[in-house]
C-alpha cells in the first residue's frame, strides 16, 4: 500500500494534539511525520503513521474528524531547487499540491518527499514521465517502511528539531 498521510482538524486547545497521540502511542502506532498549523479556534494536524489504516479506525472510533490520503513519493537529489523542478512539472500539468511532506532522510544525497494533490493518477504520471517516479518505487515505499529509516542527524541535534 503506498504512503498514506491522516489529516484531522481539532479545536485549538491544549491537550487536543496530546489526546490523539496519546492514543496513537497506547496502540504502538508510531509517527513518521507530523505537521502541525492553527488558526485561532482551530488545529490542522497531518501525520504519517506506522500502521494508517488501524489509526484511521482507532481515531474515528474515538470521534476525531480524521481522513485518509494517498500520497505520492519521491526520491529528489538533495541540492537547491529540485523540489521546485517536480513542482512546476506538476503545474504545468495543472495538477494542484494539496500537502508536501519532507521525509528527514537523506541517504545517498536523496530527500524523500511525499506529496499529496488532487489528481492522483495524472500527479503520478506526470511524475513518472519526468523521470521522479518508476512503477517499482510506488509499490515499494510504505509507511512502515519509513521507520525503517534512520536519519543520521546527531543526538545533540534532536532537541533543536523539535
Amino acid at each position: 500500500m503506498p504512503i498514506q498521510e491522516l489529516s484531522l482538524r481539532l479545536p485549538n486547545r491544549p491537550g487536543q494534539l496530546s489526546e490523539v497521540l496519546r492514543r496513537l502511542a497506547q496502540e504502538r502506532i508510531n509517527i513518521a511525520a507530523v505537521s502541525v498549523d492553527s488558526t485561532r479556534s482551530q488545529g490542522h494536524v497531518r501525520l504519517v503513521v506506522s500502521d494508517p489504516v488501524r489509526a484511521l479506525e482507532l481515531l474515528r472510533d474515538a470521534r476525531f474528524p480524521v481522513e485518509a490520503r494517498e500520497l505520492i513519493t519521491i526520491a529528489l537529489e538533495d541540492r537547491p531547487g529540485s523540489l521546485l523542478q517536480a513542482l512546476d512539472l506538476l503545474a504545468k500539468g495543472r495538477v494542484n499540491i494539496l500537502s508536501i511532506t519532507l521525509l528527514v532522510t537523506r541517504e545517498r544525497a536523496r530527500v524523500l518527499v511525499a506529496l499529496a494533490v488532487n489528481n492522483l493518477s495524472k500527479g503520478r504520471r506526470l511524475l513518472m514521465d519526468g523521470g521522479y517516479l518508476s512503477h517499482e518505487a510506488v509499490r515499494r515505499i510504505t509507511n512502515a517502511d519509513l521507520l525503517g529509516v534512520t536519519p543520521s542527524i546527531p543526538l545533540e541535534s534532536v532537541g533543536m528539531l523539535l
